[in-house]
Order: C-alpha cells, then sequence, then structure tokens
C-alpha cells in the first residue's frame, strides 16, 4: 500500500492543505470528526482521490483496561465512512484508576509511556487483538515522545515493537520525531531501534517539529521540522523506502509557503538517500528475547499489576500524590507542568469565553485549580467544573466578570437556557446571601450536567450540532462545534 507524501488535515489549514501541490493523502484525528458525515474540506479532498486515514488518540491500547467497546465502534464507523485503507493509533496509555484499583479513574489528556516489560507487552498484545477484531480495516500504532522513563524496563524501544509485530502483526506507524525526542530525553539511539524494530511493517512515518528547553526535547508540533529529525528520516530511508511520510502541525500553522517548504524538505531528504549508490544499510536485529512463562489465572493478575503501576504514576502527575519508587522527579515534575499547562491551553480553545472573562488571570487561576483537580471527564467536562470552583470560591472579584462567568456555567450545565428571571437573581445582590444562592444553584444543576455531558455536551451532540446546513461548513461556536484535541501534539504523539 504506497500512500505517498501526506500532512495532518487540521480544521485551521484545511483550505491551505486543499491548495499545497503534490499531497497524496491527509491524516486526521479521528476523535474531532463525526460517524456519519465529514467536513466539507475532507469530501472535497475525497473527491480529488486524496487517501484520508483516522488517527486515533483516545483508545489508550497501552492501558490496563481492555479497550472501550464505544470508542472502538466510533473509530471503526470513522474509518467505514472515509474508505480509508487502515486506520492507525499509539503505543501510549491516557487513563488510569477504576475499579481495578478502588480509585477514581484519572484522565491524562495525553499519551503516556508503557513500560517496557513482558508484563505490559502481554497487556497491550491483547488489547491489540480486541481492537483489531473490531476495526474494518488493518491497524497501525505509533511510538511516542516521552519526557520519562519507567524504571527497571526489560526490552529496549526496538525490542519492544517488534515483539509486538511478531505476536500481533499489527503495522507501525514509525514517528521519526518522536524517536529523536527519546534521543534527548531517555538516551536512545535511533539508529539501534531502527536496527531492531521490523522495518517491513512500516505503515508510515510521521515528521514533526518540536524545540529543546533546558536540555528537554519537547515534541510540540508547533515548530518547524528541526535537521535532526530529518537526519532520522534519513537513518530510516537507508534502511527501507517507507510506504509513506507524513507533515505533523498542531498548532501555531505557518502559512501554506512554510507547509510547502516543509514538505520539500521531507522530498528533498526521502530523494537525497534514495539517490545515494541504491544500498541500503544491513538491517541488524537483536535475537529475540524469550518471553517469561505466566502460570493459569496470570492475565488478569498483569493487569492489575500494570493498573497499579499506571495509577499510581498518573496520580504522582495530576494529582501530587508522592512519585513512585524509581522515576526521576525532576522529569515527572516537567510532565506534570506541562500537563497542567496543556490543560490549560486546550480548555482555552473548547472554552475561550473563560479566557474572555478572565483576561490575564485566566491561565494562573487555572494553573491552580489544576494542582488539586485531576481530569476525570475530559476538557469540556474539565471547563465546566473550573468555571464552578471559581464562583463557589466567590471568584471573579470583579461583580461584573462574575456575573458574566455566572451565565456562562449556567447556560451550559442547564437542561434549558435559564429564564431572565434567575440569572437576573443569581448575578443580582453580593455577600454570603449571593453565594448562598450561587452555590444552591450548582447543586441544583450538577446532576443535570453530569448527564447532559454524555449527551447535549457528548460527542454525537457535537456533531449533529457540527452537520453543516447546505453551504455551509463548521459552524463558528467553539463549544458545540470546536474539535478537541485531546492528546495529539505537546509531546506525545
Amino acid at each position: 500500500m504506497e500512500l505517498g507524501i501526506g500532512i495532518g488535515w487540521r480544521p485551521e489549514i484545511a483550505d491551505a492543505v486543499e491548495a499545497l501541490p503534490g499531497i497524496d493523502w491527509v491524516e486526521a484525528v479521528a476523535e474531532n470528526l463525526c460517524a456519519d458525515h465529514l467536513p466539507a474540506s475532507l469530501v472535497r479532498l475525497r473527491e480529488r482521490g486524496v487517501t484520508v486515514v483516522p488517527h486515533g488518540v483516545s483508545l489508550g491500547l497501552g492501558g490496563a483496561d481492555r479497550p472501550d467497546p464505544g470508542r472502538l465502534a466510533g473509530l471503526a464507523a470513522r474509518a467505514t465512512l472515509l474508505g480509508t485503507p487502515l486506520v492507525t493509533e499509539h503505543i501510549a496509555f491516557v487513563r488510569a484508576g477504576g475499579s481495578r484499583t478502588a480509585s477514581p479513574v484519572l484522565e491524562a489528556g495525553h499519551l503516556l509511556p508503557v513500560p517496557r516489560t513482558w508484563a505490559a507487552l502481554d497487556v497491550l498484545c491483547e488489547n491489540v487483538r480486541v481492537a483489531q477484531d473490531s476495526l474494518p480495516v488493518p491497524l497501525a500504532l505509533e511510538n511516542i515522545a516521552a519526557l520519562i522513563s519507567w524504571p527497571d524496563e526489560e526490552l529496549t524501544e526496538g525490542q519492544f515493537l517488534a515483539e509486538l509485530v511478531e505476536r500481533t502483526g499489527v503495522r507501525l506507524l514509525v514517528d521519526v520525531a518522536n524517536l529523536h525526542t527519546n534521543h534527548v530525553n531517555r538516551g536512545e539511539d535511533p539508529a539501534t531501534a531502527l536496527d531492531e524494530l521490523p522495518v517491513e511493517a512500516i505503515a508510515y512515518v510521521h515528521v514533526a517539529g518540536g524545540v529543546e528547553k533546558d536540555g528537554v526535547w519537547h515534541d510540540t508540533h508547533a515548530h518547524p521540522v528541526t535537521a535532526p529529525v530529518l537526519g532520522v528520516l534519513a537513518e530510516l530511508r537507508s534502511r527501507i523506502a517507507p510506504p509513506g511520510v507524513l507533515l505533523e502541525r498542531d498548532d501555531d500553522f505557518p502559512p501554506a509557503a512554510g507547509l510547502a517548504r516543509e514538505l520539500d524538505a521531507i522530498r528533498a531528504t526521502l530523494e537525497a538517500d534514495a539517490d545515494r549508490d541504491g544500498v541500503r544499510k544491513p538491517v541488524r536485529r537483536t535475537p529475540r528475547t524469550a518471553s517469561p512463562a505466566h502460570g493459569p489465572g496470570d492475565p488478569e493478575a498483569l493487569r492489575d499489576g500494570v493498573a497499579v503501576a499506571q495509577t499510581s504514576l498518573l496520580s504522582a502527575l495530576v494529582a501530587g500524590t508522592p512519585a513512585p519508587e524509581g522515576f526521576d522527579h525532576r522529569r515527572l515534575g516537567v510532565q506534570s507542568r506541562a500537563l497542567a499547562a496543556k490543560r490549560a491551553d486546550v480548555v482555552a480553545k473548547v472554552a475561550p469565553e473563560l479566557p474572555q472573562i478572565l483576561g490575564h488571570g485566566y491561565r494562573d487561576a487555572f494553573l491552580a485549580y489544576a494542582r488539586s483537580r485531576p481530569m476525570s471527564a475530559g476538557y469540556r467536562r474539565d471547563a465546566l467544573d473550573f468555571a464552578e470552583q471559581l464562583l463557589i470560591a466567590g471568584r471573579p472579584s470583579d461583580e461584573a466578570a462574575r456575573r458574566r462567568l455566572t451565565r456562562w456555567w449556567q447556560d451550559r450545565t442547564a437542561p434549558r437556557p435559564p429564564r431572565r428571571t434567575t440569572r437576573l437573581g443569581l448575578s443580582g445582590g453580593s455577600g454570603p446571601g449571593r453565594a448562598r444562592r450561587l452555590v444552591r444553584c450548582i447543586a441544583r444543576h450538577r446532576s443535570v450536567l453530569i448527564a447532559e455531558l454524555s449527551g447535549r455536551f457528548g460527542n454525537a451532540a457535537r456533531c449533529r450540532a457540527r452537520r453543516p446546513a447546505p453551504g455551509h461548513d463548521l459552524p463558528d461556536s467553539p463549544w458545540s462545534g470546536r474539535p478537541v484535541p485531546y492528546s495529539q501534539g505537546g509531546d506525545g504523539a
């Protein structure tokens, strides 16, 4: 299956992507597409014969639990709608907690690394098989970037990927930017990883930009592709001609000319290596290491062990619990701050009225909230919970801003738009009496909020809101229509 040269389709650059010359295919974040209709831009691209590949970010196949059937069904529906030759996801966990650990479910909102152990590999392989059985087309999995390393790992990245392919037959999406990230952050040699992994299993390749700060490489997807990343692409090209190569960009988008220059640099890298005497480097494979045998009943025990380890790590990152033994505390701090900053950025995109209402105080207020309030149900719920906590605390101090925030919160939690008298009653007055009225209002609406988040604010309802009228594309309303970047970019994807 030859894909050619592609680019990540994002709504912000949809027009530019359509106009770029030489684009053979695009990749779209699956969770940002509706299951029963497509944005007009993707419809036009498909009519031109451009392949569209859905790229999932929320399955959490590396997590302790088996994949959620609803998420799998959603990914399958998008694959069918697009007529795609394959779908892709990540080797990562994105949530932890729940019944296996008798603790609240925590959402990372981000792609976190799976420990490269035999136990974690066994769990991952079963999850991959479940996903493969649920999808109508082949699945390819991406190696992720990481700021942190698990202690006592038993396999290198290349060995881990090779075992995964051997056991499941899954294809690989090799992200050369992530290999570079792990070189800087974890001291892992990209060439060694390429030697060890089965390059013949590569479905396609990701190329993306990042930036180094204080000795840590941040895989931002918001900066230009650097020479070292193109160097890793050249290393890969010296071993095999990849079926497809795709440029990823998720934020701080340059003009179309800037995207074209990056695509030209990718093409030049591939062509330069192809012209070098036509000689490929021999692939050096490390002999497979035998997996420890597991006795009867071990599969669930393995899952429980992985659950405890992942919950301990995620809790340290988002809830401030003590760091698990063996981790680099400084790096955990870097990762924790990065997750909180990403939450603040995404909530500002999902609910842009919040930074407008709070002004320059938005970011500090959100980061203070995030330190004590782990995310448990996605970014839209996070935005509502943040506003709720501010209002309960009598903030913001400016009365006009507090009235605006009250109306914003109530409009999105009530089963129907609040009556004018209700809004006036909440916004009027000051002091303890008004605070008590507000707390009572929040208590009344909280149960409604939980139900509404899975309905009115759930993906199906967002897609209904985003269904374009004749002659129109997506609406401008960010709350109902703006795609939510779950984990893509920012040190992970």
